[in-house]
This record gives C-alpha cells, sequence and structure tokens, in this order.
C-alpha cells in the first residue's frame, strides 16, 4: 500500500473509474486524488517538495477510497491531476478554480492565464472528470440502481496558523438523508470529535461536485473530510476506510426504504 505522503504515479487518463460494475449503492468520488502534473506543466513554478504538500491533493484520500470501494463493493470516480492545474470540486466561475495563491503559497505557473490557456486546463482535467461521473449516474439511473454519492477529502491539521480538532468532517447542506445517520453512527462511536460541517461547509465552494451530480437529481449525498494526519500510513488508512466501509454497511440495509421514501420513489 502507497503511503499517503508519496506522490502518485502520473494516471493514463485525467479521470480513473475504479469497480465500475460495482454492487453498492454508492458513488465514491475522489475529487483530490492525485499530486500529478502534465509533463508540460513542469511543477507551475513551485518546489518539488510542495507537490507533496496538501495544496497539491488530499494526501491519503485516494487509498482510503479504494480501500472502501473494495469492501463496499462500490464504484470509484478518481481525478488524476493536481488541483493545482485546475480544482475538479469548484465551479468553471469560481475565483480558485486554478488557484494563484494556494493558502499562503503563490503558484507562479497560474498567473495571469489566458482564456485558451484557462480553457486547455478545463479540458484537460474538468471536463472529462465531470462527464464521466455525469455518464457514470445517468448509466446507474437509467437501470433502476440507487445511487448514494460520498465524496472522499483530506485536510490538514493546522490551517494558516490554525489547530484543527476533528478528526473527520462531515459536510453536508440541508439534504440530510445521509449525513445525519453517518454523523450519528460516528458520534455514537465517542473515540473521536467529528466535526459537522467543519472544517469546511458548502458556503465555502467545496460542495460543488455534490451538487453537480447528486443534489440536481435529487440523490442522497455527503462529503467526508479526514485529517490527513490520520491516515498519513497505511495502518491509519486501512482503520479509516474499515471504520466508514463498516458504518456504510451498516446504514445500507437499515436506510434503502427510508432514503427511497424521503426521495419520493
Amino acid at each position: 500500500m502507497q503511503k499517503a505522503r508519496q506522490s502518485v504515479h502520473a494516471p493514463q487518463n485525467a479521470v480513473r473509474v475504479t469497480n465500475r460494475a460495482g454492487k453498492s449503492p454508492f458513488l465514491l468520488v475522489c475529487d483530490h486524488a492525485s499530486n500529478y502534473l502534465p509533463p508540460n506543466y513542469g511543477t507551475l513554478g513551485l518546489e518539488p517538495a510542495d507537490m507533496l504538500r496538501h495544496i497539491a491533493w488530499d494526501p491519503g484520500a485516494l487509498p482510503v477510497a479504494l480501500m472502501m470501494a473494495d469492501m463496499l463493493d462500490a464504484v470509484l470516480v478518481e481525478a488524476g491531476v493536481s488541483r493545482l492545474a485546475i480544482d475538479c470540486n469548484r465551479p468553471l466561475d469560481a475565483p480558485d478554480l486554478i488557484p494563484e495563491i494556494s493558502e499562503s503559497t503563490l503558484i507562479p505557473g497560474n498567473a495571469a492565464l489566458t482564456g485558451k490557456e484557462r480553457a486547455e486546463r478545463i479540458a484537460l482535467s474538468w471536463r472529462p472528470f465531470h462527464e464521466a461521473i455525469d455518464a457514470l449516474v445517468d448509466e446507474r439511473m437509467a437501470a433502476g440502481r440507487e445511487t448514494w454519492l460520498v465524496t472522499v477529502h483530506s485536510f490538514t491539521p493546522v490551517y494558516k496558523g490554525v489547530a484543527r480538532p476533528w478528526e473527520i468532517g462531515i459536510i453536508h447542506d440541508d439534504d440530510e438523508r445521509l449525513s445525519a445517520p453517518l454523523i450519528g453512527e460516528l458520534e455514537a462511536l465517542k473515540c473521536f470529535t467529528v466535526g459537522v460541517n467543519e472544517p469546511y461547509s458548502p458556503a465555502d465552494r467545496v460542495y460543488f461536485t455534490l451538487e453537480r451530480h447528486a443534489r440536481s437529481r435529487g440523490l442522497p449525498c455527503a462529503m467526508i473530510e479526514i485529517r490527513n494526519d490520520e491516515i498519513a500510513d497505511a495502518a491509519g488508512q486501512r482503520r479509516w476506510a474499515e471504520l466508514l466501509a463498516g458504518i456504510f454497511l451498516h446504514l445500507q440495509p437499515r436506510r434503502a426504504e427510508k432514503l427511497r421514501s424521503a426521495a419520493g420513489i
């Protein structure tokens, strides 16, 4: 198992779908799975060490998502290009779609891009990523398959000098069909601090993937944020994958009928 702090190998494509035929109702998405930049981008003017930082990807998120997909027999969609090139979890009109600064780090290669350069970034990663999810969700809905979207992220223990006490956060909007029981199960364990709309909330523009693909179709959804020091090695990644997959397996049969009823299905 690859450690979270290591560099992800260059993907064959800008988007990768794993276990497309998975039977689980859960569709997992990892928006910030990779720190890979195509060779022509270099490091966008950053130091090589910066490519291992949270500004380039979500360390540990992909190994957790892959193990969850395997344990749940769920499909997983992952973005294969670093969010430094373009952030797939942002709308096209977001000011940080192609960030010129991340946290306190200037990104020289993103400064003063032309319209053509922006269009190239969108075509590189953003568009194929969202088209792949659209196609997958439409395919499942056409087949009458239950589909609950969950995005898997990680966050830094300290942000701009402020420590974050939550080991895990669940982000949601006013549709709490999936987030409420998930939060309830996590809090019932009483062994860590659960952030509810912490360290981010939809107001921070971090909910775009779920808004575009789940909320627009009336599908239950939630966003998982795991503090990245919790998943910095294979043992931590497996521990969280097993915990979350166990909760989802528990919720799945218990909540399926309630979710269908709440959605008017």
